[in-house]
Formats: C-alpha cells, sequence, structure tokens
C-alpha cells in the first residue's frame, strides 16, 4: 500500500471492494482492478494483524505473587 492507512480504514476499503465486486454490476475491467485492490488490502489488514499479534502479551502471577509476562506462544520475556 502506498499510503498508510489506519487497519479500520484499509478494512473499511475492503469491505467495499467485496460489496463492489458482490453487486456484479461492475464492468469487467473495474471488477479486476477492484479485485486487485481488495487482494492488496486484505494482505495490507493481515499484516497489520500479524504485527500487533506479536506485541500482544498475556500477563500472569508466578507462585509468589510476581507478575509475569508472557509473549503470545507463551514463552517468557
Amino acid at each position: 500500500m502506498e499510503e498508510q492507512l489506519s487497519f479500520e480504514e484499509a478494512f473499511a476499503r475492503l469491505e467495499e471492494a467485496v460489496a463492489a465486486l458482490q453487486d456484479g454490476k461492475l464492468p469487467l475491467e473495474r471488477a479486476l482492478s477492484t479485485y486487485q485492490q481488495g487482494m492488496a488490502l486484505a494482505q495490507y489488514c493481515n499484516e497489520m494483524l500479524q504485527q500487533a499479534e506479536l506485541t500482544v502479551q498475556q500477563l500472569s502471577v508466578d507462585d509468589s505473587g510476581s507478575p509475569v509476562v508472557h509473549s503470545l506462544d507463551g514463552l517468557n520475556e
């Protein structure tokens, strides 16, 4: 994506592309262009979700009552 969109903006554009394609009223060339844009938006959203997933951490308490930070995959940081 050339411009930096927030996840919400990109997802909204993706929903618009899907709705336009589902409508079935676009000329073939426009439909192909919309499909390509939608695929790029889907990839962009997926990458943003993967980046967010890497930053999500789970907090727990150990036996002594101290907080422990775990990464999403369960490894201590």
